[in-house]
């Protein structure tokens, strides 16, 4: 194999596994597919797809990294989650990795939940459907975020094909 089409070939793996990242929040999504479209642009000498257009393709990665981190919060402030209950959003969804795209729906849900319990001190019943109302609120946000992270990842890839082929 040629080594041009093995960058090409690495380049398209990095994107699609930067995809799924999008989704998946161990992953880097959009960082990802960022370096995939940086090494196919490097691998065609920048030909077809040149700098102004990778400071365009780097700047919306930069801007999801924001966008990850305000759904969240936006979510969360907006149910008036504690900090313990943010933490735990994060801690149930890296937990929730390990039993599959259930926990992927769950994980952020029953951690904010027991983030907020914890804070509170209490399992009284007005406490546990406040926590409730926080984790579903958190999940929202995390459920947001996901979506826009999604829609830029699309965008850029349409950014790319345009500058590639035009």
């Amino acid at each position: 194999m040629e080594p041009t089409t093995l960058y090409y070939v690495l380049a398209a793996l990095l994107v699609v596994v930067g995809i799924a990242g999008t989704i998946l929040p161990a992953l880097p999504g959009l960082p990802l597919v960022f370096a995939g479209m940086l090494l196919a642009a490097w691998a065609g000498n920048f030909q077809q797809v040149g700098v102004p257009m990778l400071v365009v393709l780097g700047l919306l990665t930069v801007f999801s990294l924001a966008v990850d981190f305000w759904a969240t919060a936006l979510g969360a402030k907006r149910v008036g989650a504690s900090r313990l209950a943010i933490i735990g959003a994060m801690v149930g969804t890296f937990g929730g990795l390990f039993l599959g795209p259930l926990g992927l729906l769950m994980g952020p849900f029953a951690g904010a939940i027991g983030g907020e319990l914890i804070h509170r001190r209490s399992l009284l019943k007005q406490d546990l459907g406040h926590a409730t109302r926080i984790g579903v609120g958190t999940w929202f946000g995390i459920l947001f975020g996901t979506v826009l992270k999604l829609a830029l990842a699309f965008t850029m890839l349409g950014l790319f094909a345009l500058a590639w082929w035009l």
